[in-house]
């Protein structure tokens, strides 16, 4: 048995899925199901059972034994959220929870962190153990994984395995629920259908270009590969980062958004808003040394064909 919290979310979904298509029907899915929006994300689903995630502990606490694995994605993922309060509820202190009951009952875990953690990427975008007390995240919910991390980084004892991933720019299908944070490419698929072209900020950086901001954007169907892998082989135990390596322009996102619908390219620059300027970053880049190392050697999806590929799921889901 299988156990995936926030599974009617975005990442979380597509794990539970990947995971039918390798065989894997005996799963538990974990969250809060009275949002009936996201019912699309897991009513196609195999799995044994829904979970509410406020008796989790309970149900856990009573049936530990037939848990093989646990996947930890439930999260509070909202960067423009600046109460910590909020965080600290679903991300650092229900985290802390699953931890226990994961060494408790050594149940092998892998957990959501992010390259929030990395902020400004002052240190680099290396999953290394030794910076993570350093790193300094621009704001609360990046925070709130580097907590995590420290915490379980400083805990004697711990599961049979364990691994926190450092998820870069994900995008790809079921994320329509996410609003605003939402992924760039679903935000220019729905401007390019409603106005016929994309905004994107313009630089306040001298040293980039307008559109010309960079990051590492990586399709959600390779994060389920990773972490099928990692579940399979279980190698060292740690953080790692999961992106592509490589990365990428807005002005490339919006571009290969447009070329997939068919359609001329149409950008318009507008500035940063104020409240967010300084916190804004102009370059993001997974090290993807060590999950290499590890043994992970399947290739990542090119901008080209994942933008490609979701944007034919995105006009299949309207049509």
């Amino acid at each position: 048995m299988i156990v995936i919290t926030g599974a009617a979310g975005f990442i979380a979904s597509n794990v539970a899925e990947m995971l039918n298509q390798s065989g894997y029907n005996d799963l538990v899915l974990v969250d809060d199901f009275s949002k009936t929006e996201k019912k699309r994300n897991y009513e196609h689903l195999v799995f044994s059972e829904l979970v509410d995630r406020d008796i989790f502990f309970e149900w856990l606490q009573s049936n530990h034994v037939a848990v093989d694995f646990m996947i930890h994605l439930g999260a509070r993922t909202d960067t423009t959220e600046f109460d910590y309060k909020v965080f600290q509820k679903l991300n650092v202190d229900y985290t802390i929870q699953v931890w226990n009951l994961c060494v408790k009952y050594q149940i092998p875990l892998i957990y959501a962190s992010s390259a929030a953690t990395y902020g400004m990427g002052e240190l680099g975008y290396v999953d290394r153990h030794d910076i993570v007390f350093d790193l300094k995240p621009l704001n609360p919910y990046g925070r709130s994984k580097n907590e995590i991390d420290k915490f379980i980084l400083g805990q004697k004892d711990q599961p049979p395995f364990w691994a926190g991933l450092k998820f870069f720019n994900v995008y790809g299908p079921n994320e329509f629920h996410k609003g605003k944070m939402a992924s760039v490419i679903l935000h220019a698929y729905r401007q390019i259908e409603e106005t016929g072209k994309v905004k994107l900020f313009r630089s306040h950086n001298p040293n980039f270009k307008d559109g010309q901001q960079l990051r590492d954007f990586v399709y959600v169907k390779d994060v389920a590969k990773v972490i099928l892998w990692l579940m399979q082989n279980k190698p060292e135990k740690g953080l790692y980062n999961v992106g592509t390596g490589k990365a990428r322009s807005f002005f490339d996102l919006a571009d290969n958004t447009f070329k997939a619908m068919g359609l001329e390219t149409n950008i318009e620059f507008i500035d940063t808003p104020l409240e967010i300027r300084d916190k804004y970053q102009y370059f993001t880049e997974a090290n993807m040394a060590k999950l290499k190392a590890a043994g992970y050697d399947e290739p990542f999806t090119s901008l080209e064909d994942g933008v490609q590929a979701y944007v034919k799921f995105l006009q299949t889901f309207n049509s």
